[in-house]
């Protein structure tokens, strides 16, 4: 371990011959299976794209607040856009942060088979600032590569071939975020909240509103986060503490979601992480990039070698947070328990189910 509370691994060990790569892979498994969460060096992302993508997100937020709200994630049944301060929830509890969300760009399913086949469908770009989409394309298709560089050592540090998870994102569902973290106690008045706001939004306590957001597992299998340099506010849960996780130069931070925990019985665990809302007038941006595989895929269980699912915990038992088997399932469940109010606007049918099966 290092001083950083996470370990530090390097992905070009993978390019420095069997022996380096091999024990990149070993790193890599002990880390997951010890803590779910790592610093990740050496992935070729160049200080001038990530100047890049900072200065475009830096540049979104500055937009008027007319523009922002033009491409309100209200207005997309897919669960897309520009999600206003305090327009997210996380435990049921409001999130102090501002964001865009954005998917793979397809068309909507005319006739959805699935429920899950509704978060199908265009981004919502803002027409404002239209280089924000050229550097986020670009920031996908590297970290994309990235991604798959890991589930091939993964699967094979856990006795597996290593395109044994190939076939399962051969169209991945990916989703990038790029958030804005305001400072908690900021004098300046914050944007109205919005009509159609869910009931228990409304009833929160400002003082909730401390939180960036939330005690939390991702819903899906990974996730590569870049921060702003110099911002801290990530803390991850060890052994039932809370630890720091602040920002390194050049590296992302990585964690698995419920599904690698799913697809090797505990082995490997997805682990609760939050993030602390930075002091007034300091903010702090964030752009995780999570990599999940097809929305109907279902992850076949690894059979690990002898030793290793001697040491499989299994999957982490929440009857108020099932996993599910099917990925779809399970982001459809996040979207519609982080969005109360685009839910109701747009599937007020599943709202409706979901209630009904609960009661």
């Amino acid at each position: 371990m290092s001083d950083l509370n996470l370990p530090v691994l390097d992905l070009s060990l993978l390019d420095q011959g069997e022996e380096s790569a091999a024990a990149f892979r070993a790193q890599l498994r002990q880390a997951t299976h010890e803590v779910g969460f790592f610093y990740l060096v050496g992935t070729g992302v160049t200080p001038e794209l990530e100047a890049r993508l900072l200065s475009a997100a830096r540049g979104f937020f500055d937009l008027p607040e007319a523009d922002k709200l033009a491409i309100e994630n209200t207005k997309s049944p897919h669960f897309r856009g520009y999600t206003r301060i305090g327009g997210e929830l996380t435990q049921g509890r409001v999130d102090w942060r501002e964001q865009i969300d954005i998917g793979p760009e397809r068309e909507p399913i005319a006739e959805p088979v699935n429920d899950f086949d509704r978060l199908v469908g265009p981004n919502l770009w803002p027409a404002a600032q239209p280089e924000l989409k050229d550097v986020v394309s670009e920031w996908h298709d590297h970290l994309t590569g990235v991604a798959r560089r890991l589930l091939r050592a993964w699967a094979e540090t856990l006795g597996a071939a290593p395109d044994f998870f190939e076939q399962h994102f051969e169209d991945p569902q990916t989703l990038i975020k790029i958030v804005r973290y305001p400072g908690k106690d900021d004098p300046t008045p914050q944007p109205p909240r919005p009509l159609h706001a869910a009931p228990e939004r409304d009833a929160e306590p400002p003082a909730a509103w401390a939180q960036g957001v939330g005690a939390h597992k991702d819903s899906g299998v990974l996730t590569l986060l870049w921060v702003e340099p110099g911002k801290g506010g990530l803390q991850v849960q060890r052994d039932g503490e809370w630890v720091d996780a602040p920002p390194v130069p050049g590296a992302f931070v990585v964690n698995i979601g419920e599904l690698l925990e799913y697809a090797t019985q505990g082995y490997l665990i997805a682990t609760n992480h939050r993030v602390i809302s930075p002091k007034y007038p300091d903010d702090r941006i964030s752009v995780p990039f999570f990599f999940n595989p097809a929305l109907d895929s279902r992850l076949p269980l690894l059979e690990l070698p002898a030793e290793l699912a001697a040491e499989a915990a299994g999957v982490t038992e929440d009857p108020d947070n099932p996993i599910y088997a099917t990925y779809g399932e399970n982001a459809l469940k996040s979207r519609l328990r982080a969005h109360p109010d685009v839910a109701a606007l747009h599937h007020p049918d599943l709202v409706a189910a979901r209630a009904a099966a609960a009661s």
